[in-house]
């Protein structure tokens, strides 16, 4: 009789317990969308009082869902860090004996001014073709020694994009060469002569320190940043709101934190954090992942565009690298008597594991993974100004937020924990 009645008792408690957390209902997940997703914002673009704006508002967020600051945060919850913009650099090189055309060169340094030679040892990494560009670009642009990185011209794509990457670096990282060369150089003189700025940027992060595994983290996040204002649209709209790329994400983030206060039953200590600067280059992920022991972070949610319906419909998701990890097997196993499902990332050609937030720490070994609904391959209004709140559907969106609330559970009360990602 008892075996019987405890598949009834959980679909029972899964259907009640969704709707007697008050925190999230699709009434509290539209306010919030809302306000993030609001003209005043300015499109939330990094370095403007938009995003400050933004900031202020998931900062009262988490205070008033008595989220605790990070432990050695010196201001409340931000994360706040410094990044240089080189504003004008002039590169000029021979390479075994030939000047090169300095398009064909990227300088990713702190230095105003940097000689670069053979004799100076940098460590050279070679990009083949047919390499991961992105994992193996990303990973030694993230590295504090010195790198020298040849790139294979069959990544010339590739490599022109990167520029939008160089505009912004880490104070205090090494120095990083890029050549972009069908040879091995044997000698070379790199001269480079740049103007930098010092530029703020801020991540929110808050916790709910665990019961009896506080140096075991569970980490909740998304970024809060977007494309700011461009050009008038054909409609005149010239502001990227951002609705579903990422306020969609973030209200996830800050309806999730409220409810796992007032359950205030979780044994690991959970990090809810809104990141910044993930549309110039992922570059807030980056820096709190050089913040965090990533031994100690047992699991990683990151929840990117969820505001539209699946290519599945209704009641579903996918979970970005998921063959990676077994997190996505618990997480849908926690959900095996409700309507909700889980999926593989159906996009695998987009590279989407490596392409959010959650890459910086996956790449360390963390079970790190995006959650997201968005039709990568038709999403209709990714990253232009028909991004607004009247293209989501909430109903849904609060689903997904529930599902992830209740899916984690196994997760936060220390009964599952997911395996390791290999690194190389």
């Amino acid at each position: 009789m008892r075996s019987l009645l405890i598949p009834v008792l959980l679909v029972i408690c899964l259907s009640v317990h969704s709707q007697t957390i008050p925190s999230i209902n699709e009434q509290e997940v539209s306010r919030i969308e809302n306000i993030l997703a609001a003209d005043d914002m300015q499109g939330r673009q990094v370095f403007t009082l938009g995003i400050d704006k933004a900031a202020d508002f998931i900062k009262k967020e988490f205070r008033e869902a008595g989220l605790k600051p990070l432990p050695g945060s010196q201001d409340g919850f931000n994360q706040s860090f410094t990044m240089l913009n080189p504003e004008a650099t002039e590169i000029s090189a021979i390479i075994d004996g030939t000047s090169i055309d300095g398009k064909n060169i990227l300088v990713f340094s702190n230095a105003n001014s940097l000689t670069v030679t053979a004799a100076d040892h940098y460590q050279k990494v070679y990009v083949k073709k047919g390499s991961d560009f992105r994992s193996v670009v990303f990973k030694y642009l993230d590295a504090e020694q010195n790198v020298l990185i040849i790139v294979d011209t069959s990544f010339t794509k590739n490599f022109t994009r990167l520029t939008r990457f160089h505009m912004h670096q880490f104070e205090g990282n090494g120095n990083h060469i890029l050549i972009l060369t069908d040879s091995d150089p044997r000698q070379y003189n790199i001269q480079v002569n740049q103007k930098t700025k010092k530029q703020g940027l801020t991540n929110l992060v808050g916790i709910i320190p665990g019961k009896s595994k506080p140096v075991e983290y569970v980490i909740f996040s998304a970024h809060y940043d977007h494309l700011g204002i461009g050009k008038p649209d054909a409609k005149g709209d010239s502001i990227y709101n951002g609705a579903n790329d990422d306020a969609s994400g973030t209200t996830a983030v800050i309806a999730l934190a409220k409810y796992f206060s007032e359950l205030r039953n979780n044994e690991r200590t959970l990090i809810f954090v809104a990141f910044t600067a993930e549309e110039i280059g992922e570059f807030g992920s980056a820096y709190f992942s050089k913040m965090v022991d990533p031994r100690k972070v047992v699991a990683m949610f990151n929840i990117e565009m969820i505001g539209t319906e699946s290519k599945w419909g209704r009641n579903s998701a996918y979970i970005t690298g998921f063959d990676k990890s077994d997190m996505g097997m618990i997480l849908q196993r926690n959900l095996s008597n409700s309507q909700f499902k889980f999926y593989p990332d159906p996009y695998p050609e987009q590279g989407l594991f490596l392409r959010s937030d959650n890459a910086t720490l996956a790449k360390k070994g963390v079970p790190a993974h995006t959650i997201s609904t968005s039709k990568m391959d038709s999403e209709k209004y990714y990253h232009t100004q028909g991004d607004g709140i009247e293209t989501l559907d909430l109903n849904n969106m609060t689903e997904i937020i529930r599902a992830i609330g209740l899916s984690a559970g196994t997760i936060i009360s220390g009964q599952d924990t997911p395996q390791r990602i290999k690194t190389d």
